[in-house]
């Protein structure tokens, strides 16, 4: 019966880890083998190797023919160092005693070279979060100041929370007529917002059926030029909006369905979205349509911070350690 030494595939979709077993040729990669020897989890840095060197040893002695990578793994535990040695004992160049030393020697070293690099990576890890934290503060970049400038307009024309989520919010925000034109918490949210912000009360506006004829001829008049440059000015004001739009989606967890849900309800860039709270994203999902209530959007506002500051080796690096937007205890 033909043997060999390969890896049992284990582990959910895109995390998986390994079973090193021995098992006939003919059986199925993840089916029946013989015995497991030992396992290898290539999601760690470095990749953790658990191995029975002795069992290992036994096997490739008996004839056991190991796969590529379990031959490389073999090979790097030490099993085939010491078949060398065992092959020079067995030719009279050195004694057992002395093979066997020899082998524990190189065990040691190899053992602490894998706890220093386990120890460094600890440490790139806690300055990594570190700097995310905000504790250790990120290598500032040059950026080019009109692009900093645009996106400094585009941030204070997102800023307002009370803003409602219509199509010519962007065209009362860049309204050259600041002074005359109201806040938009008094703003009534209708389309002629501009004219009727100009328009006197109501107690002193007669109504139709009070007001000559002649009166009313003049008002039209005056009004009609001044909805057309309202509607001038608010095509430019939507292709600007437009233009600083950011793409939701490069945040780990937000696919076009979600993005399309957080644009509708005012989020339409990275700077909006690190304004919010985990807590006011989670609201927008499950008010929103479709099945988007299972989603946790917890690192969602802090991507979109780093985002926009333009730290995107650092979000990158972030990204790698989460699983679907989700950090991983």
């Amino acid at each position: 019966m033909p043997v060999k030494i390969r890896l049992a595939r284990r582990g959910r979709k895109k995390r998986p880890f390994y079973h090193i077993v021995i098992a006939d040729a003919r059986a199925p990669r993840d089916g029946k083998f013989i015995e497991n020897i030992g396992s290898y989890n290539p999601m760690t840095v470095p990749a953790t190797i658990e191995l029975d060197r002795d069992k290992a040893f036994t096997w490739i002695n008996k004839g056991a023919q190991p796969t590529d990578t379990v031959r490389a793994l073999l090979k790097f535990k030490g099993v085939y160092y010491r078949k060398h040695l065992m092959r020079g004992v067995a030719k009279g160049a050195l004694t057992e005693e002395k093979a066997m030393e020899m082998y524990n020697e190189w065990i040691e070293l190899k053992e602490a070279k894998i706890a220093d690099r386990v120890e460094q990576t600890k440490k790139e890890r806690e300055e990594f979060w570190k700097m995310v934290s905000g504790e250790i503060k990120p290598k500032k970049k040059i950026v080019d100041k009109e692009a900093g400038d645009a996106f400094r307009e585009g941030g204070e024309e997102a800023t307002g929370e009370d803003a409602p989520a219509t199509e010519e919010t962007p065209a009362e925000a860049e309204a050259p007529a600041a002074e005359e034109t109201p806040t938009e918490a008094e703003a009534p949210a209708s389309e002629e917002t501009p004219t009727e912000a100009e328009a006197p009360a109501s107690e002193e506006t007669p109504t139709e059926a009070e007001a000559p004829a002649a009166e009313e001829t003049p008002a039209v008049a005056e009004e009609a030029p001044a909805k057309e440059e309202v509607k001038e000015e608010a095509a430019p004001a939507k292709e600007e909006a437009a233009a600083d739009s950011d793409d939701l989606t490069k945040i780990e967890g937000i696919g076009p369905a979600i993005a399309k849900a957080l644009n509708s309800n005012g989020i339409g860039s990275f700077a909006d979205l690190a304004g919010k709270t985990p807590e006011d994203v989670k609201a927008i999902l499950d008010a929103a349509e479709g099945n988007f209530g299972g989603h946790e959007p917890t690192t969602w506002p802090k991507q979109a911070e780093m985002a926009a500051k333009g730290d995107w080796d650092a979000l990158k690096k972030w990204q790698d350690e989460l699983d679907g937007g989700k950090e991983v205890s």
